[in-house]
């Protein structure tokens, strides 16, 4: 009955509404999302937040993650409601739909162009079904582009949004400064803004605003900042990339290439330069493109020019990281819309206007088959989503919990890898990387990589010293490829159908011989 309702709703909605990408976007993101096995880096986080001890002992585990807080609090608020990371997909569903909704309310793109962008890789898989803090990312730059006409009258709205994108994830906060940076050079230079917002504004507003963004800034950055001895990839200890590589710097330009085409090449010198040249050539095009809008252009080469910056002298980064440069574009062509048409730069460069024409076209069509290639990117991801699962861990959870043995003393390793199976079956294992129980992986020191040798070695020891321990269950992420004479080692199941390869689980019944 329910279900004849909704598809009844559905039908009388015109294929041309907004509401139509809504409404077919939440509904397949649902199945989506509740199809989807959660891997590591979506439940250590959940873990983090589930385990630590203190408040002040979240925080000073949320500095070995490289993340702001505002995921963890978030995830805090969660457990409160209901301690299942369920509840986290199903926020995650909200962030992502929210996102949608605003981009297919507010922007200014037709209807092709929002329907193709909404079902393209980072808003319908990359951010949608993977439950991180980069959603947060999609959420408040939309929220901002969609409020920026609201800074003729105060600026206290768009400080919040930064605020908050400020908070979300590392790229999230080179996006923030960049929109901040935007702001503030269109204050300093057009005077008849300046002058509109002073008649309408109040005497605290500028002040309020530039106290919310200063503050939320320097807070992301003191949680960031890792402490000295954690390891984790892009640390301190990794240090920074001083010297010219045109090698690296061809792979860092690759990842604005990668983030609009999917694509990441990696080693032949033909590959880089190739995608490094039309990367480039799309970046001149949408510089063209925003001529005649200065400040949607001033924001869109700083936007770029931090984070690859950023790429080359500390941390290459994967899609989650890299689609901020695609989400920088998208900003970019919506501030546009706020704009009239200038023709300083034209004047200046003395650019014709039957140039710039023919360059508005190429952009257009580069545009279009930037968004064709994401809409079969996202396509490829949830399908493949739905029918190979991400990660193991769920398979292997519920298998445990059938066969009973969720109570057993559990040795578990690769640590890292043991995250979702730790969130699935809500309690902890021992991990030989620390020679403890724990549930959450922080990179940093007393914690040590461990080869199978080791973990025999540490079971062994376990079975002599602990007399209410006479059997393991335990579970690696690779096959078990040694013996020892005084253990019995029994294979129990396999999980091996995943698409993170390393999160594929072997059960073992482990007693002494």
């Amino acid at each position: 009955m329910l279900a004849n309702k909704v598809n009844n709703h559905i039908s009388r909605l015109s294929r041309q509404s907004p509401w139509f990408i809504i409404i077919i976007f939440l509904i397949l993101g649902l199945i989506g999302i509740l199809n989807h096995s959660m891997w590591r880096d979506e439940l250590n986080p959940w873990l983090i937040v589930r385990d630590s001890e203190s408040f002040g002992d979240l925080i000073a585990n949320i500095h070995y993650e490289g993340h702001p807080v505002l995921w963890y609090l978030s995830l805090a608020f969660l457990r409160e409601i209901a301690d299942t990371p369920v509840m986290m997909q199903l926020f995650h569903i909200g962030i992502t739909s929210a996102a949608v909704a605003l981009f297919c309310l507010y922007s200014p793109f037709n209807h092709q162009q929002k329907f193709i962008f909404s079902f393209g890789f980072f808003p319908f898989y990359e951010y949608f079904l993977i439950s991180r803090n980069y959603a947060f990312s999609l959420l408040f730059i939309f929220a901002f582009c969609a409020a920026f006409s609201s800074r003729k009258t105060t600026y206290v709205y768009l400080a919040i949004f930064l605020g908050l994108l400020a908070n979300s994830n590392a790229y999230a906060l080179f996006v923030s400064f960049s929109l901040s940076l935007t702001l503030l050079v269109e204050f300093c230079f057009d005077k008849e803004h300046r002058k509109q917002y002073f008649s309408h504004s109040r005497k605290y507003d500028l002040f309020l605003s530039i106290g919310i963004i200063a503050f939320s800034f320097l807070f992301a950055i003191y949680i960031i900042t890792p402490p000295l001895d954690s390891y984790l990839s892009g640390g301190l200890k990794n240090g920074w990339v001083m010297q010219l590589d045109i090698r690296y710097l061809l792979k860092s330009i690759d990842r604005l290439f990668a983030s609009y085409f999917l694509i990441v090449p990696h080693k032949r010198w033909l590959d880089l330069i190739i995608c490094a040249l039309i990367a480039l050539f799309v970046f001149v095009l949408t510089l063209i493109k925003l001529s005649k809008k200065p400040f949607p252009l001033f924001f869109y080469i700083i936007g770029n020019s931090v984070i690859l910056t950023f790429t080359y002298l500390k941390f290459s980064g994967s899609p989650r990281h890299f689609g901020h440069l695609y989400l920088v574009l998208i900003a970019a062509l919506w501030l546009g819309s706020y704009y009239q048409d200038s023709t300083f730069l034209a004047n200046k460069f003395s650019i014709q206007p039957k140039l710039l024409d023919r360059f508005q076209k190429w952009h257009h069509i580069a545009f279009m088959l930037i968004l064709y290639v994401q809409f079969l990117g996202g396509i490829y991801g949830f399908s493949r989503d739905l029918i190979v699962p991400f990660s193991a861990s769920r398979e292997t959870a519920h298998y445990i919990q059938q066969s009973q043995l969720e109570n057993e003393f559990i040795v578990a390793s690769r640590d890292a890898t043991m995250a979702p199976l730790s969130g699935y079956l809500n309690r902890k294992f021992y991990y030989p990387e620390v020679q403890r129980m724990g549930s959450f992986t922080l990179f940093r020191q007393g914690r040590t990589e461990v080869e199978q040798a080791e973990i025999l070695k540490q079971i062994s020891s376990l079975l002599k010293n602990q007399e209410d321990t006479n059997k393991v269950l335990l579970i690696l992420n690779k096959k078990l490829n040694l013996n020892r004479d005084d253990l019995k080692i029994v294979p129990l199941k396999n999980f091996e159908r995943a698409w993170v390869d390393s999160e594929r689980y072997y059960l073992y019944w482990v007693d002494e011989a």
